[in-house]
């Protein structure tokens, strides 16, 4: 019959060993939530960084909009407004 080695005998060592155990694998904040929660963190950073920088885009537009002659030529050129008697033709490329 095959010995039981001393450790494996300690009842310390097997409630460290169960409660290893339970918070690797069966907690609720176990590692695999762990690993979602940073990689979903990283994410949502990466996804606050660019919608900063498009609104420091945006801002600045809106900025420059007070110029007339840069109203006009962003309502034509984005919006695709046109003056009276003239045509526009919108060429796209697939």
């Amino acid at each position: 019959m095959a010995k039981i080695p001393v450790f494996l005998k300690n009842k310390y060592t097997i409630t460290i060993f169960i409660f290893v155990i339970y918070m690797l694998f069966l907690d609720d904040t176990d590692v695999f939530s762990l690993v979602h929660n940073l990689n979903k963190r990283s994410e949502i950073s990466s996804q606050n960084k660019m919608m900063h920088e498009q609104l420091t885009k945006t801002q600045y537009t809106l900025k420059r909009l007070s110029d007339l002659n840069y109203l006009e030529s962003y309502a034509r050129s984005k919006k695709f407004f046109k003056k009276e008697n003239e045509e526009i033709f919108v060429i796209t490329y697939k």
